[in-house]
């Protein structure tokens, strides 16, 4: 999309402003007594009124002053102003249909309130209506309507509306770009920012203003450049807490968690208080690299600070805590919080899923229903619930949700939940039962449907079915790698390394590179990053040489490496340095080496672990009487005494 050329002035509503067509003067007018003979200019109220309700201010005697024909410029506008924080509209169109007939319809404060009413109230057709009627626009009416159509996500028309007003020749505000950035960061439209970003750069007097820089970094973000965004932050001179917030926030959703962890230290030393949205943004960050320490000392700091608990920061911690391995904390919270909503509830379920207990799961689930809330489950509900499911290997009860959620609760399944059930499927090893299932589905089935089957092909080696899935992924997703990968998995498990070596090909050829493995570990609240063969790792001989003390200590305890789990042509001594190697070996040798005995291990990983990992860890975990704590992308494994959470089920 690039800015439009200089067209006339066109209405454009779309379907959220149908509804609230422009039947501007529908208010009951019959009743107005004017009395023409009053000097309305004359009376004005010694005090606003710009955040009171329509009630306070018939208390207050202003909406009878007007019904008697006593209503004047300011009157009105405090009127309008209420209208607009109550999202009145009906009400909002009878103080319309008075300022007509006190022949105040011209004035220019007015339109601007009444713009800004309609657009606000959700009758952007309204608003617009009285825009085209102005017979100047200056930047205040511009910049109404441009925040009217963001404020209702018409979020393109904002932005042509934003080159018309450019093409008129009149100069943008502060709050004129605050408003257009926001359009831009809600599309990503990268290129018409960048314009803005330029049009801002040369008007002196904004391009220093914290509310368009703290615009600026978000729209970055939202489109993905963080680097520019970054250039942005660090150049804000009076950075406030909003502007912390946006490149956390920035960082932590495009996948930089310990960048944001890193941004939130610095926002500490800069003594700018947090607020919850910065916690909002944080926790996530602490979930996915599973840093349980630093968690608990943000849930601190919110319990010290005071900072409103409300139902967000409680259903972003119980969602930190669960994706931490710390279930039982996170259920704690859950208890505890004085308020819960149905996003409360699927969390708590989703978080028992992953970590392997699915009958908690489930409790849960019944408990949603039987609360005096009175909540019913949701699609998300049951996308939690049956993956839990999946997890724990309950079929038939996996079955038996499934087909009530048409039947019991008015939900009709939509592909998450058919690729939910492929995936309960073929971990249980029916895979044909899977790819029935596949065939007869009412909806065209997703990439994530096929890719669950072809997971579960993996699992149980079905080469044959394998080939046909992995053709059917290739269409759709040429570019995914983790398609390739899977299907090469498979042939190097059956010892088929000529078709190993034609997939590696077909990825070379067509430049797909695959992800290295990597793991995380916290360290004495710094989280330290281990890929597969790592070189240039921190206190590397020390690894090597724990990792060389535990071999001989895991093989006298029985253990055996499981070599087929190594992808590659090579002798048997070979494939178990390749084993040894793998970055959650390095990551836990690495966490041995620098802390107390018996302290617990908590281990996050970007891909799924592997077999002989899984063996290794169980075995490494009896030996030193040590928990080890293990997120891959599937689930948790809680490892104690030798035995794992998930059952050898994953």
């Amino acid at each position: 999309m690039t800015f439009a050329s200089p067209l006339p002035v066109q209405l454009q509503i779309d379907s959220k402003s149908r509804s609230n067509e422009p039947k501007l003067l529908t208010a009951p007018i019959t009743t107005v007594r004017l009395n023409k003979n009053r000097n309305y200019s004359g009376l004005h109220e010694n005090k606003p009124y710009p955040n009171a309700d329509i009630t306070s201010l018939n208390k207050r005697g202003l909406v009878n002053r007007v019904m008697d024909g006593e209503g004047n410029i300011k009157v009105y506008a405090t009127l309008l102003q209420a209208c607009i924080a109550n999202k009145a509209l009906e009400q909002g169109k009878q103080v319309h249909a008075h300022i007509i007939l006190t022949g105040l319809e011209q004035e220019l404060v007015l339109r601007i309130k009444l713009v800004t009413m309609y657009a606000m109230c959700g009758s952007i057709a309204g608003a617009r209506l009285i825009f085209e009627k102005l017979p100047f626009w200056n930047v205040f009416i511009w910049t109404a309507m441009i925040s009217g159509y963001v404020k209702n996500e018409l979020f393109e028309e904002a932005i042509q509306l934003y080159s018309q007003m450019q093409c008129a020749a009149i100069q943008p505000d502060n709050f004129t770009f605050s408003c257009v950035l926001k359009a831009c960061a809600a599309l990503s439209a990268l290129q018409q920012g960048k314009q803005i970003h330029n049009h801002i750069i040369r008007l002196s007097g904004v391009k220093h203003d914290v509310a368009v820089e703290n615009a600026l970094v978000i729209m970055y973000s939202q489109c993905s450049r963080l680097d520019i965004a970054r250039q942005v932050f660090d150049k804000i001179s009076h950075r406030n807490v909003v502007s912390w917030n946006s490149m956390i926030s920035g960082y932590a959703q495009n996948g930089y968690p310990e960048e944001a962890l890193e941004l939130f230290r610095g926002m500490q030393s800069d003594a700018v208080e947090p607020n919850w949205i910065t916690i909002t943004a944080l926790l996530p960050a602490c979930g996915y690299l599973g840093v349980v320490r630093q968690g608990k000392e943000i849930h601190g700091f919110v319990i010290k600070s005071e900072i409103e608990a409300d139902v967000l920061v409680g259903n972003a911690l119980i969602d930190m805590y669960a994706k931490c391995g710390n279930i039982e904390i996170a259920c704690k919270v859950f208890d505890e919080m004085p308020v819960r909503d149905l996003v409360s509830w699927n969390t708590v379920i989703a978080g028992q899923g992953i970590n392997g207990r699915g009958e908690e799961a489930i409790k849960y689930f019944f408990r949603m229903q039987e609360d005096e809330t009175g909540l019913r489950p949701d699609s998300i509900t049951f996308i939690s619930l049956l993956s839990a499911c999946s997890h724990a290997g309950l079929v038939e009860e996996g079955w038996l949700y499934f087909k009530s959620m048409s039947g019991d609760y008015d939900i009709t399944p939509q592909v998450e939940h058919y690729a939910c059930m492929v995936d309960l499927l073929g971990r249980a090893g029916r895979i044909e039962e899977a790819y029935k299932f596949i065939q007869e589905m009412p909806l065209e089935p997703s990439s994530s449907v096929w890719g669950s089957l072809l997971s579960a092909c993996r699992l149980h080696c079905n080469i044959d079915l394998a080939e046909c899935v992995a053709e059917r992924l290739f269409e759709m997703e040429p570019q995914n790698a983790g398609n390739y990968i899977l299907l090469s998995n498979i042939y190097a498990a059956a010892g088929s390394w000529e078709d190993v070596a034609k997939v590696r090909k077909i990825m070379k050829e067509q430049g797909i590179k695959k992800r290295p493995g990597c793991s995380w570990i916290e360290v004495n609240n710094r989280v330290y990053a281990f890929v597969a063969g790592d070189q240039s790792a921190p206190q590397l001989e020390e690894i090597y040489a724990m990792l060389e003390s535990l071999d001989a200590q895991m093989k006298a305890a029985g253990y055996v490496p499981a070599t087929d789990f190594v992808l590659h042509n090579v002798e048997d001594d070979e494939k178990e340095a390749f084993l040894c190697g793998h970055s959650e070996k390095l990551a836990i040798a690495f966490g041995l080496i620098n802390t107390h005995a018996r302290t617990p291990l908590r281990i996050t990983k970007n891909i799924r672990v592997c077999g002989d990992c899984h063996n290794a860890i169980k075995v490494i975990s009896k030996i030193l009487e040590r928990e080890i704590i293990v997120r891959d992308t599937n689930r948790f494994h809680h490892v104690r005494d030798g035995n794992c959470s998930c059952g050898d089920y994953w």
